[in-house]
């Protein structure tokens, strides 16, 4: 029976060396069973480098992978993330004179699970928006707090947070880890052929200056050419495009007006006429982008959208060229063919609303070390687990995505009219959203303890963007008594959380205790 014990990644930047440090890691090549982890660059091919936003998980992956907190601080400008700010995407309308904002925080409601918070809100305080009732996250983003203090070990938190950092930097950090503290193989060369066994799996990877690559497994994170999975095997793409229509991005790097501008700790997301505007705080600049239908505008008027945005936020009118990226929204037909198996850009890409492309690759990592096959028998077995797996996230994911667009009552441009159509909305969405005329979104919508978004995700950006249903639920008078402990909760947090920037420049100064 042949064993499965070298490991070949094809492509570097945060997929690659994200799925070669959680492997390397949890199986040690030292060890028993342990594996032989390869990954194979190219020298002439650079990383797209603009995915600067995480989840929460990616605290336990960075664990895992025996990192240092304060080193991704230092190395990769990384700043705390609490969640995402929608602004204008409700009516277009001025987010502060109008009320046009909601938030999407990190942190699980106040009595989440316990009572029906959304009865209470509607019963009571429904002027106050929803995120800002059960929780103190959106009023720690206001504040520009941080979600920890000082003193607090590394990956531990007092609010639930994820990391804002330079991506261009954080593959290469990753990569000297990997490398000089968890044996991964690294081959700097270009990848002129690939041969295949009798069988039809994949044998060995021919390079141009070191031979043959020879593995049992390989992993594609070769980005959107999908060398492996979709070039050699021919696996289908499936686009999305006529569900979300965004397919191309302009992306700058924009200096703060002064050194001691405030960090935000949430991603800003601000609607625009055929798309938004990203707008990411990291400790040494912002990453701002916009991300655009190029069916609804053309790249001249998305510039100057973008290049107003910079403007009216502070950022300097004579900044360089921004960086088109086109991309086709969508993802492969499958994602693990034979002893093949995509990660990253290669799967897919749908646009970075929500920040789950980095999520995704955390996922998969995640699930081939729990799952890894031990030979080529359990290959086939494996591959079926993680296609079904990642076949329901893709399209859960697809779904909340488009949630965010459906719900807007926006007037202003065919993008957004385009996307109330029937015609674009996925048919479980619309099944979801007839049943939620009549109760909130809960745990019997979403039935998987692992899913990629909670239904308090889909509250949160529901009531959020001004849903209401049909018909009232039964009052919850005891939503009450969660309300206060958000409120007090929320009064102990401001007045006991330092503020983000204060507390990065403190990191980078001094680190932070171990865990």
């Amino acid at each position: 029976m042949q064993q499965v014990r070298q490991v070949v990644i094809v492509g570097g930047g945060s997929a690659g060396w994200l799925v070669a440090g959680v492997l390397a890691a949890r199986h040690p090549a030292g060890e028993p069973g342990g594996l032989q982890v390869t990954l194979l660059e190219s020298p002439d091919r650079a990383p797209i480098g603009v995915g600067e936003g995480t989840w929460p998980t990616m605290r336990d992956t960075l664990r895992t992978i025996g990192v240092s907190e304060a080193g991704l601080v230092r190395e990769c400008d990384a700043s705390f993330k609490q969640g995402s700010r929608f602004d204008r995407w409700i009516g277009g309308r001025d987010p502060l004179a109008d009320g046009d904002r909601y938030y999407h925080p990190f942190t699980l409601p106040e009595g989440y699970g316990d009572a029906d918070l959304v009865a209470g809100w509607l019963h009571g305080p429904a002027h106050v928006p929803f995120a800002d009732l059960v929780g103190p996250q959106p009023h720690l983003c206001a504040e520009h707090r941080a979600p920890k203090q000082a003193q607090t070990p590394e990956y531990a938190s007092i609010a639930n947070y994820a990391y804002h950092f330079d991506a261009g930097k954080f593959g290469p950090w990753l990569r000297t880890h990997c490398v000089e503290r968890l044996g991964v193989q690294h081959v700097l060369d270009e990848m002129v052929a690939i041969e295949s066994r009798d069988n039809g799996d994949i044998a060995a990877l021919k390079t141009r200056d070191h031979g043959l690559v020879a593995g049992d497994l390989f992993v594609d994170c070769t980005g959107l050419p999908s060398l492996l999975l979709g070039r050699h095997f021919g696996v289908p793409f499936v686009s999305q495009r006529h569900v979300l229509f965004c397919d191309t991005a302009l992306a700058l790097q924009v200096p703060y007006a002064r050194d001691d501008a405030p960090i935000a700790s949430q991603t800003i997301s601000t609607a625009q006429a055929a798309g938004w505007i990203w707008d990411i705080g990291l400790s040494s600049r912002r990453g701002i982008g916009h991300v655009y239908s190029s069916a609804h505008t053309d790249d001249a008027s998305a510039e100057a959208a973008l290049r107003a945005y910079i403007a009216a936020s502070g950022g300097p009118r004579d900044i360089g060229a921004p960086r088109k990226i086109s991309f086709d929204p969508g993802h492969r037909e499958h994602f693990w063919h034979r002893n093949c198996v995509a990660i990253g850009l290669s799967a897919g890409f749908i646009e970075p609303l929500e920040a789950s492309a980095l999520a995704l690759i955390e996922l998969s990592a995640a699930m081939l070390a729990d799952d890894f096959p031990r030979d080529r028998a359990a290959v086939d077995i494996v591959a079926r687990r993680f296609n079904e797996a990642f076949t329901y996230r893709w399209a859960r994911i697809i779904e909340f995505l488009k949630l965010h667009y459906a719900l807007s009552r926006r007037d202003d441009s065919d993008f957004w009219r385009d996307n109330r159509r029937e015609a674009s909305m996925p048919a479980r969405l619309q099944e979801q959203l007839q049943l939620w005329r009549h109760r909130s979104p809960s745990r019997v919508d979403l039935t998987r303890n692992d899913e990629v978004f909670p239904s308090a995700s889909w509250q949160y950006v529901l009531y959020g963007m001004g849903f209401r249903p049909d018909t009232l639920p039964r009052p919850d008078r005891t939503a009450d008594g969660h309300f206060r402990a958000a409120a007090d909760l929320t009064r102990r947090m401001l007045a006991g959380l330092p503020d983000h920037r204060a507390l990065i420049e403190h990191i980078r100064r001094h680190g932070q205790s171990a865990v």
